[in-house]
């Protein structure tokens, strides 16, 4: 007897097909919560390093490199032209002011003065000569007073004579008349001599001055060209080290040409550059220092070239204090520049989170340290190690500083 069979479900077919499907769709049910939600990451506490919110003194400062240059570097510069004829200093010497350094030689310039000392000397010779002829002239006045002098006593004494001899009738009228005319004429005359002497005598001391003037006038000419001797030797102008000597012998040397460099060494600078958005805050008297070997050296800036090159300027320090033992030229140190007294703020230390959000965001610990979750934050001044928290954060709170590059997008981290 045949037994009758049952039809099988139709869903039997499709079983696999409808398992399939259900699966799918689990799956984009449950991908469609997770964009909905947060999306989570979870990540081990021991490669990220998490720091605490805090309130500190903030002092804001720039941290660059400077190096060490000598105070000040004079020029050397030939006074006179000629040729190299003897290098006493070599490059790197270290010199006393007035030491010699080289030796020019310069026959043209012997036979100049050697001409100015022969025009000198008869320079010298007419102005003898223009005294003795004023001398003479003032002797020759003088005698010519004296005679005329001593003649008007004797005509003032025959005059009084010739009128008393007239009174009693010995002489006539006429020739008494006649007397008195030539004692007139005589005394006239010997007025005009004593104007002449004191005329003489002026005008004589104004030459003698005139002559005294051009003596000297010559005898600096003179002097300076005797000067130019010795500027064929260049010495040393300050105590300092011989940077470089740009000459050779037998080399034809112009006046004023420089040929070298002294490093005044009695003291150090430090140079460095910084980046122009410091330019409106960067003055001469701002405090800075140097951190080395676990020692602080205290500096100030003493100057600011303004101009801007490539986006920087720079500036020069100087010591206040000590310096470093071990100080050479051309050396570098970290000096660090404040721009302004610490101040009580909310800090946190640098860490590679600003380049990853521009410090507009950070992920904040939960109280019980298990969760982290993106939370935005506003960043105000900030130094090499730290940056000042102006909103978002409250002291106590703790964050994530590091490993930003690891962690995508993620708005909620879980801590194990």
């Amino acid at each position: 007897m045949d037994i009758q069979l049952k039809p099988r479900p139709w869903y039997r077919k499709y079983l696999y097909h409808l398992l399939t499907g259900l699966a799918f769709l689990a799956f984009a049910v449950y991908a469609i919560v997770l964009s909905l939600g947060p999306r989570q990451l979870r990540i081990d506490a021991e490669e990220y390093k998490i720091v605490n919110v805090a309130e500190a003194p903030f002092m804001e400062y720039v941290d660059v490199e400077g190096l060490v240059g000598p105070i000040q570097t004079i020029w050397l510069n030939a006074r006179e032209g000629g040729i190299v004829d003897r290098i006493v200093a070599e490059e790197g010497a270290m010199l006393h002011a007035g030491d010699t350094i080289l030796v020019l030689s310069n026959p043209e310039l012997l036979r100049s003065i050697d001409e100015e000392q022969s025009e000198w000397e008869n320079q010298q010779r007419n102005y003898r000569e223009q005294e003795i002829e004023m001398e003479q002239r003032s002797l020759t006045l003088q005698q010519q007073a004296l005679d005329a002098a001593h003649q008007m006593a004797s005509l003032e004494k025959s005059l009084l004579q010739s009128r008393e001899e007239c009174r009693m009738g010995i002489k006539s009228k006429a020739e008494l008349d006649v007397l008195e005319e030539d004692y007139n004429y005589q005394r006239r005359k010997s007025e005009l001599q004593l104007r002449s002497l004191r005329h003489d005598s002026v005008c004589t001391r104004l030459k003698q001055e005139m002559i005294e003037a051009n003596r000297k006038a010559s005898a600096r000419k003179l002097s300076r060209h005797a000067d130019k001797m010795a500027h064929l030797v260049v010495r040393a102008t300050v105590d300092g080290q011989l940077s470089f000597l740009n000459v050779t012998l037998g080399q034809q040397v112009s006046a004023g040409a420089g040929i070298g460099q002294i490093k005044v060494l009695r003291e150090y600078k430090v140079t460095t550059s910084l980046s122009e958005y410091y330019i409106d805050r960067i003055t001469t008297g701002l405090p800075a220092s140097i951190q080395y070997q676990e020692q602080k050296f205290p500096l100030r800036i003493s100057k600011v070239v303004p101009e801007v090159k490539d986006r920087n300027f720079t500036c020069d320090l100087v010591f206040t204090g000590s310096k470093p033992s071990n100080i050479r030229l051309g050396k570098s140190y970290r000096v660090q520049i404040e721009l302004g007294k610490p101040e009580a703020a909310l800090i946190i230390p640098r860490g590679d989170f600003y380049q990853h959000t521009s410090g507009r965001w950070i992920y904040r610990l939960s109280p019980d340290g298990h969760t982290a979750r993106k939370t935005p934050i506003e960043i105000g001044r900030q130094n090499p190690q730290q940056y000042e928290i102006l909103s978002g954060l409250r002291p106590g709170d703790r964050v994530l500083l590091s490993g930003y590059d690891k962690l995508g997008d993620a708005e909620e981290l879980v801590i194990k």
